[in-house]
């Protein structure tokens, strides 16, 4: 894959970046991250831009933990129900191969009861 340079401004500051993702990808992060900084050094002028990088940072790893955390809940929740769903077709099996042994039984009996 063809690597890609990007230069991204965050917090007043241009970054160039070499990355195998898409050009318009990447500078969307940079615009969000730079948003991000931004909106935390608007609300608390206090903070530096290397305080509000780390925040910025700490928002987004929680972001991802989360996504990561739901997502594993999803593949479990589809497990289950992969496992339901085979468990439920093995129970139609069985179900239908008992009703073809009782057709059959009521059939031989039925042909029992006419020859008498």
């Amino acid at each position: 894959m063809d690597k890609n340079k990007v230069r991204l401004s965050i917090g007043g500051a241009d970054y160039f970046i070499t990355t195998d993702d898409e050009v318009k990808y990447a500078q969307m992060l940079g615009e969000e991250l730079d948003a991000e900084i931004s909106k935390i050094t608007r609300e608390n002028s206090r903070v530096s831009i290397t305080q509000a990088a780390v925040m910025g940072a700490l928002h987004y790893a929680d972001l991802a933990k989360k996504a990561e955390m739901s997502a594993e809940n999803l593949r479990s929740q589809i497990q289950e129900y992969l496992e339901d769903a085979a468990r439920a077709k093995t129970n139609a099996e069985v179900s239908r191969r008992e009703a073809e042994r009782l057709g059959k039984e009521l059939a031989t009996l039925r042909a029992r009861f006419q020859n008498n």
